[in-house]
């Protein structure tokens, strides 16, 4: 079943914590150190730079390495240190940091892609380095050997990558609108499902492993909600972005997704309420809702004395059912 979850605006508004000003170009993207007060950027002017918080309250980089090449995307593990970043020319380069955060030293390089690295994700429990590119290629590394394990062709170029280590299942969303999932082996891959619901390129995809929930943010506006753990095709479009959706974000202790996208907006969904969902789908004279008859229901139209009255669409169903698992 499926529904359309508007927002519903509140006064709230979220509290500025801290600002790092001493960019030269765009931040291409950054993440939070865990348990740490502290930042690691990735920039366009090839910059590499890990901000800790000082005793003054200001942010000062640690940590200011510059690489031979652009980098597109980043991946962080906190357990290990590790600093997965993908690079513009297709490859990955592999660091680790000190304890103190102080110190980056090179670990290994991979060849991954043809061409601009759009995601790279390193999975801990599996020892794997997952990647997707513009060359349409989506490719798995074992992190120990540096050999690639194995690749999987995707109809259109990539932009969202999400895993699950318990059931070892990749989720590839890409720029034709769908999302595919994958079961990954040791060494090959199979196609499970694909989702087709977004009009336009899917640009963020967010993972819950505990409610077994996917969210996928895209081009159209939208963020769709796939209830992959409930097995009945349950989708709810969630509408509150004027314009592309850039980011997702799940905080599972709350049960609140953050979406952001490029009209500037910052929307918190409370994921943790009952929705309404759409009655089944089934063949019917008349709407399950209002009960009011269709307009080929000739007869019905004429003894409730409806003919003629112009017939327009239920407001209250917004999505149809998109698919079964």
């Amino acid at each position: 079943m499926a529904a359309e979850i508007l927002p519903q605006p509140q006064a709230r508004k979220p509290c500025l914590l801290s600002k790092i000003e001493a960019f030269q170009d765009v931040v291409s993207t950054a993440v939070i150190i865990p348990k740490e007060d502290g930042v690691i950027s990735v920039s366009e002017d090839r910059t590499i730079r890990v901000w800790l918080k000082r005793d003054s309250g200001q942010y000062w980089p640690s940590v200011y390495h510059t690489m031979t090449t652009s980098c597109s995307c980043m991946s962080f593990n906190p357990e290990t240190r590790r600093l997965s970043l993908g690079t513009d020319t297709g490859s990955i380069q592999e660091f680790i940091l000190s304890e103190d955060y102080n110190k980056m030293t090179p670990a290994s390089t991979y060849q991954a892609h043809q061409g601009r690295v759009s995601v790279v994700l390193f999975v801990l429990e599996m020892e794997w380095l997952l990647s997707t590119g513009q060359d349409k290629n989506f490719n798995w590394h074992c992190s120990e050997s540096g050999q690639q394990l194995g690749t999987y062709r995707t109809a259109a170029w990539v932009s969202g990558l999400q895993f699950d280590v318990e059931t070892r299942h990749a989720f590839v969303g890409d720029q034709s609108g769908q999302v595919t999932i994958l079961k990954l082996e040791q060494d090959s891959c199979s196609l499970v499902t694909t989702f087709k619901g977004h009009t336009g390129n899917v640009t963020a995809l967010c993972w819950d492993p505990v409610q077994r929930v996917l969210f996928s943010g895209s081009s159209d506006h939208s963020i769709i909600m796939w209830d992959i753990g409930g097995r009945k095709g349950t989708a709810i479009e969630l509408q509150g972005h004027n314009d592309k959706v850039q980011g997702l974000c799940y905080a599972s202790h709350t049960r609140q997704l953050i979406s952001c996208s490029s009209d500037g907006g910052i929307v918190i969904w409370n994921m943790d309420v009952t929705r309404q969902e759409t009655p089944e789908w089934l063949d019917s004279d008349s709407c399950q809702k209002c009960e009011q008859p269709f307009f080929w229901n000739f007869k019905q139209m004429w003894d409730s004395k409806k003919i003629g009255l112009r017939q327009v669409l239920s407001n209250h169903i917004t999505l149809q059912k998109l698919l079964y698992l």
